[in-house]
């Protein structure tokens, strides 16, 4: 287990060097991203931009680079029915990562409680490597990154919990019609 602060090198290369999948479960309902304040107000003031689009040198790129390598990038949002106005956001924003070819999936929280899901966020590259998301309670950012190689039995119950919520969660088009989200 090595532990590093975010953002970190480190962190970033793991998105670089995986070989086969990379697998996101977010938990929070809320995350505080500095690179997305100004389009969260936008949005939560009637008047959203374009901002993930705009993206040309980082997140999206890399996407669009790794699925046409046929790996895959996927992710399970566990939210809160009704969605807040952070999900509505989120809804709105992914369409631009799942058109650069991200899997993003919605599953109410109360099913991810039902399923025995964690209430920790993760990443799993290759479903070996397990990266353990540290938040500041206070203020929802991220602070650090914790790899975990070597602990099989970690790795194994983070593979199971990824398959389970894969399978109760919609995709993202049929999260937001199953609950009347427009606009997204």
């Amino acid at each position: 287990m090595t532990r590093y602060p975010f953002p970190s090198p480190e962190f970033d290369e793991l998105f670089k060097t995986y070989e086969h999948t990379a697998f996101r479960l977010e938990v929070r309902e809320r995350y505080n991203s500095p690179d997305e304040q100004e389009s969260l107000g936008n949005f939560l003031a009637g008047q959203p931009d374009d901002w993930p689009a705009r993206d040309d040198d980082g997140w999206l790129p890399m996407i669009r680079a790794t699925t046409a390598e046929g790996k895959r990038f996927e992710r399970v949002r566990v939210v809160n029915v009704p969605p807040s106005d952070y999900t509505r956001f989120g809804l709105w924003s992914s369409r631009w990562t799942v058109g650069a070819g991200e899997d993003i999936r919605y599953l109410a929280r109360n099913r991810a409680v039902e399923q025995g899901l964690p209430s920790h966020d993760y990443w799993l590259f290759d479903s070996r490597k397990l990266v353990l998301m540290h938040f500041d309670d206070a203020d929802d950012r991220l602070v650090e990154i914790e790899v975990i190689e070597n602990d099989p039995e970690q790795i194994i119950l983070h593979n199971y919990w990824r398959d389970a919520a894969r399978h109760h969660a919609l995709r993202r088009e049929d999260f937001a019609a199953e609950h009347s989200i427009r606009g997204v």
